[in-house]
């Protein structure tokens, strides 16, 4: 049960009541004094029923209850005991409309929202959505390394530009996860192990073990968290069978510290290491078998070190915050095919190795007062990337790419929220930022180097309107803008690109209803100036292009129903209709739809609730239809792929202090295409599909302490 409801019971006839009073803090009052000339039925049939218990939000960069925000937010809440080490990003994309993710694999997927995708490929430009692990940004031009869920408390996606609280690349949204802190004054632990069996394929197997300690009662705590995982292989190549295995290991230090005052500090350490021996395409439709050829590994570590002082009291809150984040992402390709055009013979692999790191710093005030609500902070980011690409022979090693970039962020932010009418507020944002980025890059015995500098305002502004104390309708004006990257001409030299700039308009209606009812809709038309794209070279190698004038509009819908004796249904719709207008590429296009993203997306869930012989249970089964895509703007290169059916059911009972989860995911044995990519240098001439995972049967236990 939620918290709220434990309360309700505990003060089931004392004449107390419990109200909310912070993300984590009830206060117990009296409850108002009852007529006593009424009745009975009466007192019951004038009580108002029990309001739902709020969700909290962090990602506005202030403590805020869904239900007061004017934007479009989608929140996953995981909770203790049910999330394993496979709740993944691909898990949230399931959940929440308009997240779409490439299918290359764990640790090489791109993220995209609400159609603002560049290219499915991985090239060097700067994500489009923002990962940010609580207070610092994870990643600023890496693809998504697939964080696992373990003891995360919520995912929150902001959709849409951010440009006015994250800066540069933020264009389609922020992917935000929340951990959970060290309580300073509880004792708990909990291990759990798992294993799933998969329909032609190998067998899997996931730990991991959580304990949060209070050194110093109420002063100090230590919260620490491991984790690791084996999926096993369903891509047989050759003679090796199951040759696409993945292994994940991680680690999570959480250290909080009451300094006094209603000062805290909170310093985190964390570590997540991907290992996939090989790739996961094929070179038929829905075959998971392909000839024999050369491993083709992948490992996606990072490393991440935070530091966070917060006052959360008091009337203003201050939050001073640092994150430092390294990050390494190596791929490996078969190149026995398509690499003669290097001049290296009898080429064998081509290893790509890149290396991020990303420091992130910020300072912020913000307060509340009634309605009134406003915020205000500087902010300074450094993020390097080095990309080298080998090409190797038995004999010989050739470079072939050499690439360092650096980009420095400083800015400073502000947003205020004032009440116009009795139910009417204008928020209003700005950011205010500086920006230099230096490309160095290797070439034919040269050094090429190249400086931009750009300063800029990216605003925000919205109107919303609160009909009754559960809903809250807004129209919202937001923008972003993207760094300008490097593009390499065929004379060897390279040339620094127009910098992104994406402009939205979005209306949107959200209610909470009493009893769970919960109802989201939106709809949004952007407007993307200078688009740059990632493109695939007839050599196989990957160059940044500008790509022209894009628009991006769409509409949206979620819901969670309850039904009748604790069932409950959850479903939602997406439409997006992303494509180029003008063309700047060069070529002809026979479709302008942007690469990446699905044309419509369709989910429903049906879980029910229910007591079995004493100990809670849920159940749940679901299903997720993906629509079309396509990979890239180039007539040569695009390939229709998506289309298709995501399928689970579920199962959870806690009984005397355990947590039994069991499920199977992909239950009709589907084998679509999800990404019809897989190796650049074979691409031209073996068409390449990624079908879906086997079915897969799994058991999990866990036990709380």
């Amino acid at each position: 049960m939620t918290v709220q409801q434990a309360l309700r019971l505990l003060l089931r006839g004392t004449g107390f009541v419990a109200r909310r009073a912070g993300p984590t803090a009830w206060r117990i009052e009296q409850a108002p004094a009852i007529d006593d000339t009424r009745s009975a039925q009466q007192v019951a049939a004038s009580s108002p029923l029990p309001a739902p218990q709020p969700i909290v939000v962090t990602a506005s960069k202030r403590d805020m209850a869904l239900t007061d925000l004017p934007l479009a937010i989608s929140v996953a809440l995981l909770p203790s005991g049910e999330s394993g080490t496979r709740d993944d990003t691909n898990s949230i994309a399931q959940a929440v409309e308009g997240l779409a993710l490439t299918g290359a694999g764990p640790g090489r997927n791109r993220i995209f929202l609400r159609g603002i995708a560049d290219s499915a490929f991985n090239g060097e430009s700067q994500s489009t959505v923002a990962i940010v692990l609580d207070d610092a940004r994870l990643t600023y031009a890496a693809p998504d390394p697939d964080i696992r869920l373990v003891d995360m408390e919520r995912v929150e996606v902001l959709k849409g530009p951010q440009g006015s609280l994250y800066g540069t690349g933020a264009l389609g949204g922020i992917y935000h996860l929340v951990s959970r802190r060290a309580q300073l004054d509880m004792l708990t632990a909990s291990v759990s192990a798992g294993g799933s069996i998969v329909s032609s394929g190998a067998a899997d197997y996931s730990v991991s073990a959580i304990a949060n300690l209070p050194l110093v009662s109420d002063k100090l705590g230590l919260r620490l968290v491991g984790y690791a995982m084996r999926e096993g292989g369903w891509i047989d190549t050759g003679d090796r069978s199951n040759s696409n295995s993945t292994r994940v290991s991680g680690l999570r230090g959480a250290l909080g510290a009451n300094v006094g005052e209603g000062w805290r500090l909170d310093l985190t350490g964390f570590a997540q290491w991907t290992e996939s021996r090989d790739s996961s395409y094929s070179y038929a439709p829905h075959a998971r078998t392909r000839p024999a050829q050369l491993p083709e590994p992948h490992d996606n570590d990072l490393r991440h070190l935070a530091a966070r002082l917060s006052r959360e009291s008091g009337g203003v809150d201050i939050v001073v915050s640092t994150g430092m984040t390294w990050h390494e992402v190596n791929d490996t390709l078969d190149a026995t095919t398509g690499a003669d055009n290097f001049g290296l013979a009898n080429p064998q692999t081509l290893t790509d190795e890149r290396r991020f790191r990303v420091w992130d710093n910020e300072l912020r005030f913000s307060r509340a007062h009634g309605r009134w609500r406003w915020l205000a902070g500087v902010t300074w980011l450094n993020a390097r990337q080095h990309l080298v690409s080998d090409l190797e022979s038995l004999q010989d090693v050739l470079i072939i790419d050499d690439d360092r970039r650096t980009t420095n962020d400083l800015a400073v932010f502000g947003d205020i929220t004032v009440p116009i009418a009795a139910q009417v507020a204008l928020d209003v944002g700005a950011r205010l930022f500086r920006s230099e980025t230096v490309e160095q890059r290797m070439g034919r015995a040269v050094v090429q180097r190249l400086e931009r500098v750009r300063m800029g305002l990216t605003p925000s502004f919205s109107i919303s309107w609160r009909p009754d104390a559960t809903s809250l309708a807004w129209i919202r004006y937001g923008s972003a803008f993207r760094s300008g990257g490097s593009g390499g001409a065929s004379d060897g030299a390279i040339e620094m690109l127009k910098g992104d700039e994406l402009a939205m308009i979005e209306a949107g209606w959200r209610t909470d209803r009493t009893g769970g009812l919960r109802l989201e809709v939106g709809t949004w038309y952007g407007w993307w100036e200078n688009l740059q794209s990632d493109q695939l070279q007839t050599n196989g190698l990957i160059e940044t292009r500008n790509a022209g004038k894009a628009f991006t509009a769409g509409a949206e819908v979620s819901a969670t129903v309850p039904l009748a004796s604790g069932w409950q249904f959850e479903g939602g719709a997406n439409y997006t209709m992303a494509k180029l207008h003008r063309n700047e590429l060069g070529f002809e296009l026979d479709d302008s739809h942007l690469p990446g993203v699905p044309e419509y997306t369709f989910r429903a869930r049906l879980g029910h609730d229910f007591m079995m012989a004493g100990a809670p249970t849920r159940i749940s089964a679901s299903l997720r239809y993906v629509g079309p895509s396509r990979l890239s703007f180039d007539p040569q290169v695009d390939r229709p792929m998506g289309k298709f059916l995501e399928s689970r059911i579920s199962a959870n009972v806690k009984l005397r202090g355990f947590s039994i989860s069991a499920g199977v995911t992909n239950l009709f044995g589907e084998r679509d295409d999800t990404f019809a990519f897989g190796n650049s240098l074979r691409f031209a001439t073996m068409r390449q599909y990624t079908p879906q995972d086997p079915a897969r049967y799994s058991l999990q236990i866990e036990k709380q302490f």
